[in-house]
């Protein structure tokens, strides 16, 4: 008996002896795993199944799944050699997250950084060659629609790498120049240009993106440009002179306002506000569209800095729905004195109008009434906590635009 409990005895502590060696083992396994260089194996799609799918080429400003093994800790994710986003706490051993960045200046990345990740941990890093290419161009924008011929301009968006071909207004344009960035490409504004103007278009190796409105069209959904289109009411002053706002095209209307005590909303004083009749927003045949379908536009031109109030958009006084305009408000909440080299085009989306707590109208019906029509005001509001010293804006070309 005592023979088979020693026995028993020995057979015991052998087990507790393996099992700690196992466990050991496991240890140093895990140690190893969590330490051990890099290693990625390939690159799956961030979106719900089934469209996590295995990817064979990545584009700018796309979410991605890392997989491999020894990925926690990770320090920088670059691709072409610019820094992705991430957040490490997001990640296992075993896949990783990330951003990656919007822009990749493709013609100016170094041969050996072209179409590679480079992972770097704080126990490691690795390369991995991925093709990474530019995606198709996106335009968000023309610097100014309303610029005289041989003026200069730019079109803004993402990707114009490898540029083909560029339309403006119709036009083909054979000179112009893309930002190292491919954010912009600038030209001069060709002559020939009609008063409706035409679309602009942008066609690179990996696609083409085209406005479906027209630019350099002041007839089609304008409110007020004081000239051919004139329906001004009273407020603001107007002017055409070329010296005081070079750049102009025809005449404009010019806001005023100065020593203005913080949070005073007078705008129908001394000139600070912009009011018009009656004028057709949007054709009523079009009232069931949604609101992301239409973008009020102006040119605008500020010489004196402004730093403080608001330009508040209402229609026909009507307080229920309104849009601020204050580009010296960084997104940040930083203060920047905002000036501007010539005009340049102001874009509001109609669902930036809100009402008093912040919410969009749920239809252009209830943003314009159901025949979408109506006077617009342009105010001058001080919505801030300091005094106004001096604000003085040129605004012309008032219209809303269709941009789907």
């Amino acid at each position: 008996m005592k023979k088979l409990n020693h026995i028993k005895s020995c057979l015991l502590l052998a087990l507790l002896v393996a099992a700690a060696f196992m466990q050991s083992g496991c240890k140093k396994d895990a140690t190893s795993s969590s330490k051990g260089t890099p290693v990625i194996t390939s690159i799956r799609n961030y979106v719900a199944h089934p469209g996590d799918s295995l990817l064979s080429s990545v584009g700018t400003g796309q979410w991605v799944v890392i997989s491999g093994k020894n990925l926690k800790g990770a320090l920088a994710i670059n691709f072409d050699g610019v820094k992705g986003s991430f957040n490490d706490a997001w990640f296992s051993d075993t896949s990783a997250i990330a951003l990656i960045p919007a822009v990749i200046a493709f013609p100016t990345v170094p041969s050996d950084k072209l179409n590679t990740i480079q992972y770097i941990t704080n126990h490691g890093q690795t390369t991995f060659s991925f093709p990474i290419v530019a995606p198709a161009p996106t335009i968000t924008g023309v610097s100014n629609e309303d610029a005289n011929p041989g003026d200069s301009v730019k079109i803004n968006g993402l990707s114009f790498f490898f540029v083909k071909s560029v339309i403006y207004g119709g036009i083909n344009i054979t000179n112009f120049k893309s930002s190292n960035d491919g954010t912009s490409i600038s030209l001069a504004v060709p002559a020939g240009i009609t008063q409706t103007g035409g679309i602009v278009s942008v066609e690179t190796k990996s696609g083409k993106a085209a406005t479906v409105y027209s630019i350099h069209n002041f007839v089609n959904g304008v409110l007020n440009n004081y000239d051919n289109i004139n329906n001004f009411s009273w407020g603001s002053g107007t002017s055409n002179s070329s010296a005081n706002y070079p750049g102009n095209t025809g005449y404009y209307g010019i806001m005023k306002a100065s020593n203005v005590p913080a949070g005073d909303g007078s705008w129908w004083n001394d000139g600070r506000s912009i009011n018009t009749n009656s004028a057709q927003w949007i054709p009523q045949a079009n009232m069931k569209d949604t609101l992301s379908h239409y973008v009020l536009k102006f040119e605008i031109s500020v010489t004196k800095p402004w730093i403080n109030g608001s330009i508040q958009i209402v229609k026909d006084y009507s307080w229920n729905y309104s849009a601020l305009y204050h580009p010296w408000k960084t997104s940040t909440g930083a203060t920047v004195p905002f000036t501007t080299k010539g005009w340049q085009t102001v874009t509001i989306p109609l669902s930036n109008f809100v009402d008093s707590k912040g919410f969009p109208a749920p239809t252009l019906s209830d943003l314009l009434g159901s025949a979408g029509a109506g006077a617009i005001n342009v105010t001058f509001t001080n919505d801030g906590s300091s005094t106004v010293q001096n604000f003085e804006a040129a605004i012309d070309n008032i219209r809303v635009v269709r941009v789907k």
